[in-house]
């Protein structure tokens, strides 16, 4: 399903891009991953926040 996602994505609209981040838990430790569709202006900006 995500080869459907991206694909219909670069069709449709310029500038979109699926950006997936890893993060850690401060309470336990884990790792889980936050996924997000933006433009591209806006993905440095997520991934540099913390």
């Amino acid at each position: 399903m995500a080869k459907k996602t991206v694909a219909s994505l670069q069709k449709k609209q310029k500038g979109v891009t699926k950006v997936i981040k890893m993060v850690r838990s401060e309470k336990t430790g884990a790792y889980t991953f936050v996924e997000e569709i933006m433009t591209d202006e806006k993905e440095k900006d997520f991934l540099n926040k913390k």
